[in-house]
């Protein structure tokens, strides 16, 4: 019944972020501060000390506090919110493809997480592409929810899978290149989507603060 439960979430939240993931984006900025800030405390403890995600108390101890200060910098600064979710997404990818040789954890997939995380925040400052980064971001992780929600309905993935791996792409990515074909479908279906229903909506610092009042 929890897989089940677990896998409806998935599948509508990641419906809404795939479709609406922008406009949803300018409400869950400190949200998603904290669970990205979260993840990367918890998972480069896991690199660090080779303990599964979120195995030992200390995972969750740096992660809760890493999530508190990330969310809180979040909510005052608009781009340290959006640099920080690419900076996940980024680490997120790079363990999830170097997961697919059997690296899991140690300091070549610290160092591959760090770079990742870098290059892919560093590109969305650099470049000014926030919003098609937003976009882009919302579309590939709703897609990779829905697709998530269907592996754990036919139990090709479990909760405890999902627990060890510390990431929602890496499942997708050991299960099969058919879904990870799929995944990359749904993300362009997503984007182009987003794109042609968010042209003329420009998202801006004062709209972030103003949708918390």
């Amino acid at each position: 019944m929890n897989t089940i439960l677990v896998a409806l979430f998935a599948l509508v939240l990641g419906g809404l972020f795939l479709l609406w993931g922008y406009r949803i984006f300018l409400v869950m900025l400190p949200i998603w501060g904290f669970f990205a800030g979260f993840w990367l405390g918890a998972q480069t403890t896991s690199l660090l000390f080779g303990a599964g995600f979120l195995a030992t108390t200390t995972g969750w101890v740096v992660g809760f506090f890493i999530g508190l200060i990330f969310a809180l910098l979040s909510y005052f600064f608009y781009m340290f919110g959006v640099a920080l979710i690419a900076a996940a997404v980024g680490a997120a990818l790079a363990t999830g493809f170097l997961s697919l040789f059997g690296l899991e954890t140690g300091l070549l997939v610290f160092l591959a997480a760090l770079v990742g995380a870098v290059v892919v925040a560093g590109l969305t400052l650099l470049l000014n592409l926030q919003k098609y980064v937003i976009i882009i971001l919302t579309a590939v992780g709703g897609a990779n929810s829905v697709i998530l929600s269907v592996l754990l309905l036919f139990g090709r993935v479990s909760l405890d899978d999902l627990s060890a791996a510390g990431n929602a792409i890496r499942p997708v990515l050991q299960d099969s290149w058919f879904w990870a074909l799929v995944w990359i479908i749904l993300a362009v279906v997503g984007i182009v989507f987003q794109i042609r229903t968010n042209r003329t909506f420009i998202f801006k610092k004062e709209y972030h603060v103003e949708g918390w009042y």
